[in-house]
């Protein structure tokens, strides 16, 4: 644990995957440290995702550090503790200067205290902390943008692997796409539903996208139920009109998590 959670602090990158009701589910996330446990502070933009989140979850570092392109990923499953923070009094501490520090545009949104009323909204957060971490492995790291994680049960728990494939591009003349563990071991799916996702982000972090690909897996082979992006080695920072339309869309969308989780508590 001691290893990962170091790993974990030092990242500026990670992910974090559970099972929901509908199927498997990840999403990059910025890695923080709560006085020794490993946590994320969602926005609430993401409360339809926050909402599906069970008590375990596996937490994982796959992409490699700049100082350490051969550095393995690791991933930790464990019982996680989701605690709703919608006016950011709890993110608001040494969290929100973690974050501001691995994010500019927290950075930007909350740097200041001035910035932190003024865009109050992304203050208000889903903090998920790693209570204790059942099992740790290590994974081939994300090396290319064509890499991906793949998510599905496994003993009634999330499991992470590496995956890649030769094409990812979905058509309708080919339903399934071959798949291959990026450490070598057989993928053996059963039929099971299963996410891959994988995420890139522009140097300034303002567009930090994810791709996925979900559906059912036999042997080594994706059956594509449904797909939304790609893989971009190189996403290109906005220009000044889509930097404002983002900050725009993110605001609606982190004030209208906010109001709705103000709303049921008054229920």
């Amino acid at each position: 644990m001691q290893d990962f959670h170091d790993l974990w602090r030092r990242s500026t990158v990670a992910e974090l995957s559970w099972l929901s009701p509908g199927g498997p589910c990840g999403i990059p996330v910025v890695p923080l440290d709560d006085g020794g446990r490993p946590c994320a502070a969602l926005p609430l933009s993401l409360l339809p995702e926050i909402d599906s989140l069970p008590g375990r979850a596996a937490l994982s570092v796959t992409v490699p550090g700049v100082a350490d392109p051969d550095r393995p990923g690791q991933v930790a499953v464990g019982p996680v503790e989701v605690r709703l923070d919608p006016r950011g009094k709890l993110f608001g501490g040494e969290l929100v200067e973690q974050e501001a520090h691995k994010h500019p545009p927290t950075r930007l949104r909350a740097g200041s205290l001035m910035a932190r009323n003024e865009n109050w909204w992304w203050m208000g957060r889903a903090l998920v902390f790693l209570s204790e971490a059942e099992s740790v492995h290590t994974v081939r790291p994300r090396s290319s943008a064509d890499h991906a994680l793949l998510v599905r049960e496994e003993h009634g728990a999330p499991a992470v692997r590496v995956v890649s494939s030769p094409d990812w591009s979905v058509r309708t003349d080919r339903p399934s796409l071959p798949l291959a563990d990026a450490g070598g071991t057989a993928l053996e799916g059963r039929g099971e539903k299963v996410l891959v996702f994988g995420h890139q982000a522009s140097p300034d972090f303002e567009r930090w996208e994810r791709w996925t690909r979900e559906g059912t897996l036999t042997g080594q082979d994706l059956v594509v139920a449904g797909a939304e992006g790609g893989p971009d080695p190189s996403p290109r920072p906005f220009g000044l009109l889509e930097r404002l339309r983002n900050h725009r869309e993110v605001e609606r969308a982190c004030t209208a998590g906010v109001a709705e989780l103000e709303r049921r508590e008054r229920l």
